[in-house]
Parts: structure tokens; C-alpha cells; sequence
């Protein structure tokens, strides 16, 4: 909650009727300038907000206060700066995506889609390697969206719809944007 005792939140599952909905928060406790207020969100926190949000359908709104110069603190600027990074390097992951097609995900992160490239965005790479269960559409490639660096995914015999991608030489600090290249739109079981 807010200091007014408003709830900012991000809905807990995916979104999928066809109204649009979005998620208004702040940077800090208030929504507009409060010098005293400087419970500032971490950039880790804004980011995978914009990713939470993405990946259930919903718009993420995030309200900037300036002072009454119309400046904005330094922090708000440093946190504006990290994400803005992020985002031109990972964007595509974001923007005009969908939903991804699954419910939960073995792994720290989220997923969205766009025609036939699966997002996954990876907020701690898993120590037991990159699991997705249950995606029934075939994978033609893997890589970072960052970096473009090629992955290599392995389908698990034993376990139908099991797949496992390689871990990549250098992980984003914020959420790793893996980019599945699949066959067609992902269906999963």
C-alpha cells in the first residue's frame, strides 16, 4: 500500500479476456513529490514489474514525481536510466507481446509471446539449468535476445514436451531474456 493506503498491485494471474487492464504504482510510497519519502523501488523491482505485468497482459503504468522545480530526484533518474537500458536492449520481449502460455514456470521468471518467439525472462538463472515443461510446439532455435548469443536446447527423452536450454556465458543482472524461435505460435499440454 501507499501512504494514502491505496493498493498497488500486479494481478496474480494471466489475463485472458480481451479488456485491457493495467497496473498503476510508484516509485516510492507517494504518488506525487514528498521529500521525506525515499522508500525508492530498486531498478531489480521496477523491471521485474514491466516483465509481471507483460507476461499476465496488463499495461504497466509507473508514476514519476517531480519536485516543485520539476525536476526529478537522482534516484528516480538512476532508476529511470537502468530501466530505459534494459529495455532497448530487451524491449522486443515487452512490447506488443501476449501473454505467455503457461501457467507457472519451473524457474524465477516470467514469459511472453510474439507470433512464434517465446520470451523467457529469467530473473535467477536456475542452478539445476533451464527447465520449461509441457510446450508441445517444436523449438528451431534458442539465444539471448541481449547479446544474441546462440543456445542450445535439449529435449528431455524420458519426459514428453521437457526441454532444457544451455546457460548462457554472461546473464543480465536484471532478467536474462532467452528468445525460443519455435515452429509456430506455442501450444502447450
Amino acid at each position: 500500500k501507499d501512504v494514502e493506503g491505496r493498493v498497488q498491485e500486479i494481478r496474480r494471474e494471466i489475463e485472458t479476456s480481451d479488456s485491457d487492464w493495467e497496473s498503476c504504482m510508484t516509485m516510492n510510497d507517494t504518488w506525487g513529490y514528498a521529500r521525506n519519502d525515499n522508500n525508492w523501488k530498486s531498478a531489480d523491482v521496477l523491471i521485474h514489474n514491466l516483465i509481471d505485468v507483460a507476461s499476465k497482459g496488463g499495461n504497466y503504468l509507473l508514476n514519476v514525481g517531480p519536485t516543485e522545480l520539476g525536476e526529478f530526484p537522482e534516484a528516480i533518474n538512476e532508476r529511470l536510466m537502468i530501466v530505459g537500458h534494459w529495455t532497448s536492449r530487451n524491449g522486443e520481449s515487452i512490447y506488443g507481446t501476449s501473454p505467455g502460455p503457461f501457467k507457472k514456470l519451473p524457474f524465477d521468471g516470467r514469459a511472453t509471446v510474439k507470433g512464434s518467439n517465446l520470451y523467457l525472462h529469467v530473473f535467477q538463472w536456475p542452478a539445476e539449468g533451464l527447465r520449461i515443461e509441457g510446450l508441445k510446439t517444436k523449438v528451431l532455435s534458442a539465444k539471448t535476445l541481449d547479446t544474441k548469443e546462440k543456445l542450445t536446447v535439449t529435449e528431455a527423452a524420458a519426459l514428453p514436451g521437457t526441454i532444457y536450454v544451455s546457460r548462457p556465458a554472461k546473464l543480465d543482472p536484471y532478467a536474462t531474456v532467452v528468445v525460443l524461435k519455435l515452429a509456430g505460435p506455442p501450444a502447450t499440454q
